[in-house]
Order: structure tokens, then C-alpha cells, then sequence
């Protein structure tokens, strides 16, 4: 497993220990050099929101990877944890239908995120 990959996983496995919904992953190194893969997931509200980027980030700091930005914060509807190869986007649920990420970056390869929480 690639270093991103395992990122992306950790990210996965994180957002749903969380109660994280709808957890998407995107393979978009073929179409982009902003990243490897995306992680998607909402949140029903603010505070599950801020629950998921927290264990986001104590997950994958214990596997030694620390953000290089993050963007949104304590009472945001979009959290952005740019991670240089894996990029994580934390909605709440109106949010993530507005500005539709999965339609934005549809030339990506979508990834089995059942296979990462395995």
C-alpha cells in the first residue's frame, strides 16, 4: 500500500468513527496535481463537523502525518485538511450538496471506500 493510500485509509477509517456520512473517496492523480486522492464525508451538524476534523487529525498525526493547512475551523460548514497528497473535505449535509465536490472532480477514479475501512 502507497504511503497515500494508507493515508487516505486512516483518513476513511477516522471520519467514520464519527459517525462520518456518505465517505467518498477520489483517485484524482491522472486528472490534477493538487493531490492524490480526496476524502469526502459529511456531518449531520456543526458539531459532528468538528468531531470529525479533530479525529482526523489525532488519527493521522499518530501515524506521523501532520496537516500542511487547515481551512474552516470550530464553526465551519467546510472543513479542508490539505495532508499535500490526501486532501479531506469535511461538509455538513447542505454544504456538501451546494458545491458538489463528486460532480466537480467526476474525471477521478472513485475508490471502494468500503475497502478502506475494512
Amino acid at each position: 500500500m502507497t504511503r497515500e493510500m494508507e493515508m487516505a485509509k486512516l483518513a476513511c477509517k477516522a471520519l467514520d468513527e464519527k459517525k462520518g456520512l456518505d465517505i467518498k473517496v477520489i483517485d484524482i492523480h491522472e486528472v490534477s496535481v493538487l493531490a492524490d486522492y480526496f476524502v469526502i464525508a459529511s456531518g449531520s451538524n456543526e458539531n459532528q463537523v468538528q468531531a470529525m476534523m479533530d479525529n482526523v487529525e489525532e488519527v493521522l498525526g499518530k501515524a506521523g502525518y501532520e496537516p500542511k493547512q487547515i481551512e474552516g475551523g470550530r464553526t465551519s460548514s467546510w472543513v479542508l485538511m490539505d495532508y499535500g497528497d490526501v486532501i479531506v473535505h469535511i461538509f455538513d449535509e447542505e454544504n456538501r450538496l451546494f458545491y458538489d465536490l463528486e460532480r466537480i472532480w467526476r474525471d477521478g477514479k472513485t475508490v471502494d471506500s468500503e475497502e478502506f475501512l475494512k
